[in-house]
């Protein structure tokens, strides 16, 4: 299987070494962020520094001022952590060695807009905003969103795109000194605190017979027994229990139409602007009702859409199942495996990972990430390869 590694632009620009370093390792392509979130990252080797530092949501490359002139969402570009064309400066110098360079965008993850602009974020049943998290039903947001792809996809000289977060955001987030871990949601909990209440949900809410007021209340009262500790295990089927199956079903309609707009709209208008043979892949979670990073969708409808997806398989390889299931001839289904041991990673067993993989209808690998793991990781990592061939 083909195998690309993620990177940042940090880590290849100011070090000479690093894209050698990248295409030793045996893959043939590097996922180069183009957009990326704020972020706190370890360069171990470096030769000017060893922690980045990017303080909000930004572009990596020069903002289109043509494109978003008068708008009131924008990207942001950069900070001192990736001034300039950051992005095109890294990928210029990874494709030198031969690599084939495909952009890596984060789209609805955004604490700075969440920060500036309030109303564009999810607000959960209590009133509580994440700015974080910004609401992809909203019609401006939604846009923002879809121009943001195109922008942060279709770079010079890139390959293809990895769209992720193209999809619902909610509760769950690697915040600053989180404190969030004290009661187990589970996932009923998780998605009763991703419901979104500002004026477009709940204007979407009616559309599908709920009261929205009521709504709030019944999802506040079916949130008591995740509160006491009481939550009932299991996935959709716990929503169901608390909520009640018919009011569920029908938030989770609300939801899945939203995003599945976006997620049409966004690869549409990507695939518009891109050369011939450019692919698009999503990061993808199989269940539609998941928030997140890896955005939970529609096997059947993304695969129809997109060129395929990356699959996280961190905690195994059992997402993928869903997906190989509704492939379809052509399509790219990635697995997804983290390489770096101090983020709870295996590479001393990719490898075997990879074959098991393989087993359930990966067709190629992803390794997260090139940048951030130790020199012993990157070693594992291409004796695995190797071996792999």
């Amino acid at each position: 299987m083909a195998a690309s590694a993620f990177v940042y632009p940090w880590d290849v620009n100011g070090d000479p070494e690093a894209p050698a370093r990248i295409a030793a390792l045996g893959v043939r392509q590097a996922t180069l962020a183009s957009a990326y979130h704020s972020t706190r990252a370890l360069t171990p080797r470096h030769p000017r520094h060893r922690i980045i530092t990017a303080s909000h949501a930004a572009v990596l490359h020069p903002v289109d001022a043509e494109r978003w002139a008068g708008r009131r969402l924008r990207p942001y570009a950069a900070g001192d952590w990736a001034p300039g064309d950051a992005y095109g400066e890294a990928a210029a110098a990874l494709a030198e060695t031969g690599l084939d360079v495909h952009t890596w965008v984060v789209l609805a993850h955004n604490s700075r807009m969440g920060e500036e602009f309030p109303d564009t974020s999810v607000v959960n049943a209590y009133g509580d905003r994440y700015p974080w998290a910004p609401c992809i039903a909203q019609p401006d947001t939604h846009a923002y969103l879809v121009d943001l792809a195109v922008e942060s996809a279709v770079r010079p000289g890139a390959g293809g795109t990895e769209l992720e977060s193209l999809g619902w955001y909610g509760l769950a987030h690697l915040h600053a000194h989180d404190k969030t871990a004290g009661v187990a949601l589970g996932d009923a909990g998780q998605y009763l605190m991703s419901l979104c209440f500002c004026p477009a949900c709940r204007d979407g809410y009616a559309q599908h017979g709920l009261d929205p007021d009521e709504l709030r209340s019944a999802v506040r009262r079916a949130l008591e027994p995740v509160w006491r500790g009481d939550a009932p295990a299991g996935g959709w089927e716990a929503v169901e229990k608390l909520l009640g199956s018919e009011p569920a079903t029908a938030t989770r309609a609300w939801r899945d139409s939203a995003a599945r707009s976006l997620q049409s709209d966004a690869v549409t208008a990507v695939r518009a602007a891109a050369p011939d043979g450019f692919r698009i892949l999503l990061h993808a979670d199989p269940a539609s009702y998941h928030c997140g990073a890896n955005a939970g969708v529609d096997p059947e409808h993304i695969l129809s859409v997109a060129d395929g997806v990356v699959v996280p398989c961190a905690g195994g390889t059992g997402l993928l199942t869903p997906f190989a299931e509704r492939r379809v001839e052509g399509s790219v289904l990635a697995a997804n495996f983290t390489v770096v041991s101090g983020m709870g990673g295996s590479p001393a067993t990719l490898g075997a990972d990879a074959a098991r993989a393989a087993g359930l209808g990966a067709t190629e690998l992803r390794l997260y990430h090139a940048g951030l793991a130790s020199d012993e990781d990157l070693s594992l990592v291409a004796e695995a390869l190797a071996r792999l061939g």
